[in-house]
Order: C-alpha cells, then sequence, then structure tokens
C-alpha cells in the first residue's frame, strides 16, 4: 500500500525539467550579466563555445553558441575578463545549472571596442577597406621600409626574417611610438615621410603583441588614413594572429605577425636560388634533349636518299612538272573552249533580245492572232447566223398569224386587252374584234349557241 510520500516521488529526469522550467520562469535568471574570468576555454568543431566563468569566490559553466557567437567583435581566450549577457538555466541530462551568453564584451574596455566597431563601420562604408584598391606587393623589392618601435621584438624580428630571406635588400628603419598619446601622429608623420623620400617598395607598419589599449594607436582613424593615402603598398604587421585592428584592414596586406610580414614582403634567396637551380637543370635538360633530337634528325637527313641522290628526285619532280604542265595547258585549252562556245551562246541570246528581232517577232505575233481572231469571229457569226435562222423558222412557225393565214382568226374584246377563248367571255351585245389575217373586223354579238359536242 502507498504512502502519502510516496505518491509524490519524481524520476530524476522529472525533476531537473521541473527545476529548469522554475529558473526559465524566473524574470531575473532569464536576462542576466555576469562579470569573470574565462577558464577551461573550448571552441569546439561546430561553432559552439564551451567556458568557465570564475572569480575569487565562485564559478559556473557557461556555453555560448555558434549563431551568438559569430557576432562577436572579439576572440575570446583563456584568461580574458569579460562581461557575458544570457540566461540561466539547467541543463538536464546532467542535473548541472550553467549559463547560455547571447552577448559579451572584454570587461573595462567595452568602450574601446564600442568606438573600434564605430570607425571600423565609418571607414568600411568610405570605401578605405575595399578589396578593388588594394595594391599588389613588388616580387623583388629593393628597398623595405620598417615603421615599428625601434627596441621592441617586433623590429628585432622583422630584420632577422629579411636579412636571413634575402640578404641583398636594402632596409629603412622608420624608428616611431607605438603606443601612448604620441604614437598615432608618430605613425602618420614616419608614412608620410617614407612616402616623400620614395625609396621604398614596400612598406612595413607595426608592434608586437599587447592589449587593446596597448595596440590602440593603431585603431586611430589618422593611421588608417595616412595608410590609405600611401603610394607604398603597405603591409600591417600588428600584434598576434588573432589581434585584427583598423589598420590591417586599410593595410594592402595584413600580416598575422611582424615575423610573417617580413615574409611577405620578402622572397626567400634560398627558395629563389633552389627554383633557379632547378629551371636551370629542367633548362639543361631540355637543351640536351633538344640536341639529341636535333642530331638524330640530322643524321637521318643526311642518310636520306634526297641528299644521297638528289638528282634522282630532281628528275622526278621534273617529270611531274612536265605532267603538270600538260594537265594546265589541256585545263587552259578546255577552259578557252567552253568560253568560248559560251560567248556563242551568249551572242545567240543577245540576238534574240534585240530591238528589231524582238519587234519582228513580235509583228509575226501579231499576224498569226489577227488571222486566228479573225477565223475565229467569222466561224462565230456563221454559228450565229445558223442559230438566229433556225431560231425564226421555229418563231415563224409558232406565230398566230402563220395558223390564221390558214383560215383562223383571233377574237378579243373590244378594247383587245383580252382574248376570247369561251362563251362566258362574252354577253350578247358585247363589241368584239376579230384579228384575221389581212386585217381587223369590228362584230356585235347577236347571240351564243353552246356547242354540244365540245366533251366527246
Amino acid at each position: 500500500m502507498k504512502t502519502s510520500d510516496q505518491q509524490h516521488v519524481l524520476s530524476v529526469k522529472d525533476l531537473n525539467r521541473y527545476i529548469r522550467m522554475k529558473m526559465e520562469g524566473d524574470t531575473r535568471l532569464s536576462d542576466v550579466w555576469i562579470r569573470g574570468e574565462i577558464s577551461n576555454f573550448t571552441h569546439h568543431s561546430s561553432g559552439h563555445m564551451y567556458f568557465t566563468l570564475k572569480d575569487e569566490g565562485s564559478r559556473i559553466r557557461a556555453i555560448m553558441f555558434a549563431t551568438h557567437n559569430q557576432r562577436l567583435p572579439f576572440i575570446p581566450k583563456e584568461g580574458a575578463r569579460v562581461i557575458a549577457r544570457g540566461n540561466v538555466s539547467v541543463y538536464e541530462r546532467d542535473g548541472q545549472y550553467q549559463f547560455y551568453a547571447v552577448s559579451m564584451q572584454p570587461d573595462g574596455i567595452g568602450s574601446l571596442y564600442l568606438a573600434y566597431e564605430q570607425l571600423k563601420k565609418k571607414l568600411e562604408e568610405e570605401g578605405l577597406f575595399a578589396i578593388e584598391r588594394k595594391r599588389p606587393l613588388p616580387h623583388f623589392p629593393r628597398t623595405v621600409g620598417v615603421i615599428t618601435s625601434p627596441t621592441g621584438a617586433a623590429v628585432r624580428d622583422i630584420m632577422i626574417t629579411i636579412k636571413r630571406r634575402f640578404p641583398q635588400v636594402r632596409v629603412i628603419l622608420y624608428p616611431v611610438l607605438v603606443q601612448g598619446k604620441g604614437a598615432a601622429p608618430s605613425i602618420v608623420k614616419a608614412i608620410s615621410s617614407m612616402n616623400e623620400m620614395a625609396e621604398a617598395d614596400v612598406l612595413i607598419v607595426g608592434r608586437g603583441g599587447g592589449s587593446l589599449e596597448e595596440l590602440w594607436a593603431f585603431n586611430e582613424e589618422m593611421v588608417a588614413r595616412a595608410i590609405y593615402q600611401s603610394d607604398i603598398p603597405v603591409i600591417s604587421a600588428v600584434g598576434h594572429e588573432t589581434d585584427f585592428t583598423i589598420a590591417d584592414f586599410a593595410a594592402d596586406v595584413r600580416a598575422a605577425t611582424p615575423t610573417a610580414a617580413a615574409e611577405i614582403a620578402v622572397p626567400s634567396a634560398i627558395e629563389l636560388k633552389s627554383r633557379i637551380l632547378q629551371r636551370e637543370r629542367q633548362l639543361r635538360q631540355g637543351l640536351e634533349h633538344k640536341l639529341r633530337r636535333s642530331s638524330e634528325r640530322l643524321q637521318s637527313l643526311q642518310r636520306s636518299p634526297v641528299l644521297v641522290y638528289p638528282r634522282r628526285y630532281m628528275l622526278q619532280h621534273a617529270e611531274r612538272l612536265d605532267m603538270l604542265k600538260m594537265r594546265l595547258q589541256g585545263a587552259v585549252k578546255s577552259q578557252v573552249s567552253r568560253n568560248h562556245q559560251k560567248q556563242i551562246s551568249l551572242k545567240h541570246g543577245l540576238m534574240r533580245l534585240s530591238p528589231h528581232v524582238q519587234v519582228q517577232m513580235a509583228s509575226r505575233r501579231h499576224e498569226s492572232a489577227h488571222r486566228q481572231l479573225t477565223g475565229a469571229m467569222q466561224t462565230m457569226m456563221r454559228e450565229k447566223l445558223q442559230h438566229l435562222q433556225s431560231e425564226i423558222r421555229h418563231l415563224d412557225a409558232l406565230s398566230p398569224l402563220k395558223v390564221m393565214s390558214r383560215g383562223y382568226s383571233l377574237v378579243y374584246d373590244e378594247q383587245e386587252s383580252r382574248l376570247i377563248k369561251t362563251l362566258s367571255d362574252v354577253q350578247p351585245g358585247d363589241l368584239v374584234n376579230v384579228l384575221v389575217s389581212d386585217g381587223r373586223l369590228q362584230c356585235q354579238v347577236w347571240g351564243m349557241k353552246e356547242d354540244d359536242n365540245r366533251g366527246e
């Protein structure tokens, strides 16, 4: 039998879910800012960042998903102090609460980053960072200008690398301040002076690594514009590989480190010598191969029957020349004959088109047509005359006058508008006109008698 306490037993999963829902429903925990130091930092291949935020008294596990950390203006690293914004919740599987960051900024230098982002956006909109205005670096510079601090590790790395790679190149060092208030004007003046001297083929502008404040001179607007306006191509070499400054975007090429800048600026003499030796070997091998082939071909030509027995081949060509000559003569005669026949044909055609001939032909066609038309008209008239005579005879046979000439007559009413055919057409005393073959009789009906035999 279950007790009342047993009826409220929860599974671990249900308990963790309940706690998660409670924490996510807390308005204070749903949007919280945390200040701490990053430790155990891992940037997973999925893009997510896993780390721990800690201070002197405690720590909390944190995660920042790729969709959020892609917008970070800096790259988090171990030991960095940051201010992060996000929410607190429970990871149900492990039953551990953790912080889910959605934004992050370095602690204490947030204003510098804001100024950095604002200047970057402004200069980018003006076109200072456009790819199409980037100038190519010279392949074999004669003089390299280096603008950096004369006492830092950067200048030593640059000099050693240049002399190791390309010792024959000339290096002009222009010492400048690389941090502090006077650093930016010092760098601008150096770039301007190097352009006025016009001795360097490429400029390396940079310094070693440091904090954001220490690198800030290379984020100044005047430095970016001086790099942009430089007629000499500029390589920016500021800080370490993860450090990005405004100068990097304005420069023609950005180097990850000062050493990398020196490697970009000059070629490697050892590699060039190796490539030259390799090309020399390839050229020698190619020439030797070509010489062998040419020698073999020369020997083959020397053994050729054409050179051994030149007269024989000359006679063959002479025979072929005679054959071609005969073929040419035959072709010419044939062509002349065809042209002659064509000329005769054209002459006959032209004669047929002569106006005198055309008039004669038209006259003969007219006479022939006249004879045909006359004959046709005469034939038609004879046929029409015969037909008319036949119709006249037929009409004459049907004429009432013809009938009356045999003793018959026609009786009309007084006005001669109606033919009297029966006794019912008249009344006694009516006047009638009787037409006989040679005239008209005016009569009056005195009496009428019906024919008794008309029905027989």
